[in-house]
């Protein structure tokens, strides 16, 4: 097969909260008649996201055109998910003309990348491009580095120090492979700070990327859609801090769920969230729950100390209306008080 006839691929990465989910909605939501799927990744086996796509309402987008992968990050198990995944949507009768695939926020885009060279895909799909979706505010508060300023000084006083902080890695790996850069919640920004983040973003890119600003993950589809990058024959030009999947070391990190109740009002759940995350090494809370008297679910995410909620949908007929709050945090980190904090009245 030419490279005319392979399926594009558009791997969207970034980190946890950055708002990747929000952007394959909208590029769903706008995709004018064209036939997209969705490949869904969350980090641990607590697959979350594919929930806040699938069975959506959006037109044109159907339940087989999302396959969520629950079941671990995908850069570490290319040959037991994700393949077997992307040859479900390719063998199927009519198969889509682009697929996303969006990665968990601890993903290292790299090693998937290098997966589209495996025999049994590589005549069939290729890499349209690698897209890195970052939270700005995140970013100019310094959430990737424990302790920003001491971890400057530490570098300067001594060369050989890189990447104590492996969520610095997993930021700065996803920003080397990418082929776009979107700049994202730049309405919640001061220019000031835009500049700062901006600018560090071009420190770590390896070579000429475009770098483009949004809010809420509204991006023109064609800026993203048809890079036509064929990012999996271009591996040398993608540095990586971790080269294989072997060297990406998931055990800094861990996952849980936690029940939660229906709640009066939607700033019951936002109070219990925003103290949840203050637990030392929490990462991100995301999730929904019920809320007494409303006919549609409540979603609700933190990330650091910014939280933000929403209604996504009605709750289904014959659902059960059971709320339930996803986790991720640094190894060891405070799960009894997150689930105080969290069940609190």
């Amino acid at each position: 097969m030419s490279d005319l006839s392979k399926i594009p691929c558009t791997i969207i990465t970034g980190f946890l909260g950055a708002g990747k989910t929000t952007l394959v909605r909208h590029l769903l939501e706008n995709a004018n008649g064209r036939r997209l799927a969705v490949l869904v990744n969350e980090f641990g086996d607590l697959g979350f996201d594919g929930s806040f796509i699938e069975g959506c309402g959006i037109e044109g987008c159907t339940q087989d055109d999302i396959v969520e992968l629950p079941n671990g990050c995908i850069c570490c198990t290319v040959a037991d998910d994700f393949v077997p995944a992307l040859n479900i949507l390719l063998n199927r009768p009519n198969p889509p003309e682009h697929i996303l695939i969006e990665t968990s926020g601890l993903a290292l885009p790299k090693p998937l990348v290098r997966a589209f060279n495996w025999p049994e895909i590589r005549s069939r799909v290729t890499v349209d491009g690698v897209v890195a979706v970052v939270d700005g505010p995140a970013v100019a508060s310094g959430a990737f580095a424990d302790d920003p300023d001491a971890l400057e000084a530490q570098r300067a006083a001594d060369t050989s120090v890189d990447h104590e902080n492996p969520l610095e890695e997993v930021f700065e790996d996803q920003l080397l492979c990418a082929d776009l850069v979107i700049l994202n919640k730049t309405d919640q920004m001061q220019a000031a700070d835009k500049s700062k983040v901006l600018a560090e973003i071009n420190e770590h890119l390896p070579r000429a990327v475009k770098v483009i600003e949004a809010a809420h993950g509204k991006v023109d589809p064609t800026v993203l859609l048809g890079m036509g990058a064929a990012a999996e024959a271009d591996l040398d030009a993608r540095p990586s801090h971790h080269e294989t999947e072997d060297d990406h070391d998931h055990d800094d990190f861990e996952s849980i769920a936690i029940p939660v109740d229906a709640v009066a009002t939607p700033e019951v759940l936002v109070a219990r969230v925003e103290r949840a995350a203050e637990a030392a090494g929490v990462l991100r809370i995301k999730g929904f729950a019920p809320v007494n008297g409303k006919p549609m679910r409540l979603v609700v995410q933190g990330v650091g100390q910014r939280v933000a909620h929403h209604f996504d949908r009605p709750w289904k007929v014959n659902e059960a209306r059971d709320g339930r709050m996803v986790v991720i945090g640094l190894k060891g980190f405070d799960v009894k008080a997150v689930e105080a904090a969290l069940r609190a009245g």
